[in-house]
């Protein structure tokens, strides 16, 4: 399959792909975590090595210094069968490398876990090239609030029922960046590199009236971005 969209270094690119058929990539908390952890580490020019997760705890990766960054990581949601990142490439023919280090190791371990073979992810994962500072800003909501879609499927269509409840649920989702966008001291902070990207918000304060405003106008922000069942 060719792709599309070339990539270039210093430009930044809405990355996602979705399980084949639809099917759930994540299926217990154990999941989740290996996929974030694997963010981390793939993001090198150093190879990885499946090997290396046996005599460590997940969290201590986190704690390895790596040399190159292969691409920046601005924001990233898993969703249960399916993910968003938003990156940029560092190095020449990085994002590539990156993408393909870090779904070739998950499905790996995915295949490994459940005793299954085959392919896991449906395709090439896609990728925008994003060359407009509007939509590049949107991103950071868009890809933030994907996880509400798990307690109300249609508040796109026709608006949030309960606001607070979905404010709730944000703020206990663990498997995204909207913690780290939120101060939230944890582990998880060394994926993103958020000198690379513009400083849309000043202070936690900003960024959460840009999550708000968008909350408040679902459909409007369904017309913006590709949305992934």
């Amino acid at each position: 399959m060719l792709r599309k969209t070339s990539f270039t270094k210093g430009e930044n690119y809405h990355c996602y792909t979705r399980g084949t058929d639809k099917r759930k990539i994540f299926l217990d908390k154990g999941d989740y975590i290996r996929f974030i952890v694997l963010l981390y580490i793939c993001n090198s020019t150093q190879p990885i090595h499946i090997s290396n997760f046996e005599s460590k705890k997940l969290m201590e990766f986190f704690d390895l210094e790596k040399e190159r960054s292969l691409v920046a990581i601005g924001t990233y949601c898993l969703m249960p069968n399916h993910i968003h990142l938003l990156l940029q490439e560092v190095e020449k023919g990085g994002l590539s490398l990156f993408m393909k280090k870090l779904l070739t190791a998950y499905s790996m371990y995915f295949n490994k876990k459940y005793q299954r073979k085959g392919v896991l992810f449906e395709g090439c994962f896609k990728a925008e090239h994003i060359n407009e500072d509007r939509y590049l800003k949107y991103l950071f909501s868009y890809i933030h609030l994907n996880p509400v879609k798990l307690i109300d499927s249609k508040w796109k269509e026709r608006g949030l029922k309960n606001l607070k409840q979905a404010k709730g649920f944000l703020r206990n989702y663990e498997y995204s960046s909207y913690l780290d966008y939120l101060g939230i001291e944890r582990p998880q902070n060394k994926i993103l590199n958020l000198s690379a990207f513009p400083n849309y918000f000043e202070n936690i304060k900003d960024f959460w009236s840009e999550i708000f405003e968008w909350l408040s106008f679902g459909e409007d922000f369904s017309r913006q971005g590709p949305s992934l069942p």
